[in-house]
């Protein structure tokens, strides 16, 4: 199912509720946005292991947090870089508008079709029970693949824009799995903002 439109969208499907605004930045914003944080950012490039071997993963990355609180996902740990008034600037806007409370986050880029995010949940016990994550885009669109661990029919797409805003609640880690693919089509760098809330366990 591809789920799309031009206006605010907020879908109730089962175990999970998902909010996607896609002009939440205007063009202009949003162009600034993407060039200013491709600059500025310090860039990762960490080796991941998949079923005993180990790669680079297909895609830099940066955390930044409000405390020295470190995150680990995929055997990987990142130690987080202090805000800027940017990031700052763009999370006000994110949690005004989500009514959630957000202190870390994490970047990532995309350069080409060849850097991917694999399937996956957010379910790192840092982030709690039933973690929110707002996903806001820069760049080049790409799908955002999402199915439900036991329901094969609830197989989606939804695709990310320049400037959008996608919002993840509810039960949606523990029963869905989310992926952006790889694509053989030449297509421009995206830039990933990933905002959540890390408990000091």
């Amino acid at each position: 199912m591809d789920l799309f439109s031009d206006k605010k969208q907020h879908f109730k499907l089962p175990n999970t509720e998902l909010i996607y605004i896609p002009n939440f930045f205007s063009k202009e914003e949003s162009d600034i946005y993407f060039e200013s944080i491709k600059a500025e950012t310090n860039w990762q490039h960490d080796d991941i292991t998949i079923f005993g071997k180990t790669y680079k993963q297909p895609r830099l990355t940066a955390l930044y947090g409000e405390t020295k609180q470190t995150y680990s996902y995929s055997s990987i740990l990142m130690h987080p870089e202090p805000f800027s008034k940017l990031l700052k600037s763009i999370k006000n806007k994110v949690e005004t508008f989500s009514e959630e409370k957000f202190n870390t986050l994490l970047i990532n880029l995309y350069r080409d079709g060849n850097d991917s995010n694999g399937w996956h949940a957010d379910n790192e016990k840092e982030l709690g029970k039933n973690p929110v994550i707002a996903s806001v885009s820069f760049g080049e669109a790409r799908p955002f693949h999402f199915k439900h661990r036991t329901i094969k029919e609830e197989r989606h797409k939804l695709i990310l824009e320049h400037g959008s805003l996608l919002i993840m609640k509810g039960e949606m880690q523990h029963h869905w799995l989310h992926q952006i693919a790889k694509t053989k089509r030449k297509i421009d760098p995206r830039i990933n903002l990933t905002f959540r809330k890390l408990l000091d366990i």
